[in-house]
């Protein structure tokens, strides 16, 4: 198999692996909290309110993360999931390394997948060939 097929298929793994873990592990939740009639109690972002801060994550890692899947808008999507993870890193630094070790983790996928782009096996891509 030609290396570009190899990076191909790890680029398509690490968009499934991290929009999916994105989706599951903290999305979901936050969408269903969104719906709920629950109050939001969710960290203030700049002073934007907990309502607006929830939203903004949950935008990101739900509707975000699905583009990322996909790979539709791959760079683009991954801007806001950018800053999601560097504001859960901003908001959790005093609480030691293991509160802020995942998002450092997706942090490092997703600058890597803004500067790789989706790879082959992608919307993008398939669009981009077929113009």
């Amino acid at each position: 198999m030609p290396a570009t097929r190899q990076n191909d298929i790890a680029l398509l793994l690490l968009r499934l692996a991290f929009g999916g873990a994105m989706i599951y592990g903290h999305g979901w939740g936050k969408l269903m909290r969104l719906l709920s009639d629950e109050p939001v109690k969710f960290y203030d972002f700049m002073g934007l309110g907990p309502e607006i801060s929830m939203g903004l994550a949950t935008f990101a890692e739900v509707g975000c993360a699905l583009l990322l899947i996909a790979g539709l808008f791959t760079r683009w999507a991954t801007v806001p999931l950018i800053i999601t993870m560097m504001v859960a890193i901003s908001a959790n630094l005093g609480e030691g390394f293991g509160q802020i070790e995942k998002a450092l983790l997706f942090l490092a996928a997703f600058v890597a997948l803004s500067f790789t782009g989706p790879g082959w096996y992608s919307v993008d891509a398939q669009v981009r060939n077929r113009v």
